[in-house]
């Protein structure tokens, strides 16, 4: 084998080391070891709108990120259009978004759903553990128990209802020390 294949090979090796450690070290830790399925069906008419993020577990696609809204759309080919928005390091930081769009999995009730925001591939889980009857709060998770985001359709829900939110994340089996609030 020559030296410049062995070289080139090498290379190739250490980047694809080198962007696993990286995406190793974007998980964070695991607050929950057994996420549950979906408790209850969607109706995406009913969960589409507004909603603002009232905690997570804390990930690279949001550090720095306050004053968090998603914005789902029920759109004509089926798929649910998703606009999130948030303000980049303070709650009167500059605006950040990014779009993408969601497809439901098959026989799930519409509460798990395959996300994407690159392109025609479909790779992120959404999964709404659970929701208020009323649609004013949403749980929502993915299998691997390291994302985690609370939602309202109010920035500021009043204490009663931010206490049946944890309350009912905690009965899923997630960690609440892990819980980064969101700044509105």
């Amino acid at each position: 084998m020559s030296n410049a294949r062995t070289i080139s090979i090498a290379l190739l090796a250490g980047a694809a080391l080198a962007l696993g450690s990286c995406a190793t070290l974007q998980r964070g830790p695991i607050g929950n070891a057994a996420v549950p399925q979906p408790a209850k069906a969607v109706d995406l008419n009913r969960y589409a709108g507004l909603w603002h993020e009232i905690g997570r577990y804390e990930n690279g696609f949001e550090r720095g990120c306050e004053g968090v809204t998603t914005q789902y759309t029920v759109r004509d080919d089926g798929l649910v259009g998703v606009l999130n928005t948030c303000r980049q390091g303070a709650t009167t930081g500059p605006v950040k978004t990014s779009q993408g769009k969601a497809k439901v999995v098959e026989g799930s009730d519409n509460a798990r759903l395959k996300v994407s925001f690159f392109g025609p591939f479909y790779i992120g889980d959404y999964w709404v553990l659970d929701h208020a009857d009323d649609y004013s709060w949403s749980i929502v998770g993915e299998p691997s128990g390291r994302y985690l985001w609370l939602l309202s359709r109010t920035a500021q829900p009043s204490a009663q209802a931010r206490d049946a939110i944890l309350t009912r994340t905690r009965a899923l089996g997630y960690d609440l020390t892990l819980i980064r609030p969101t700044q509105h």
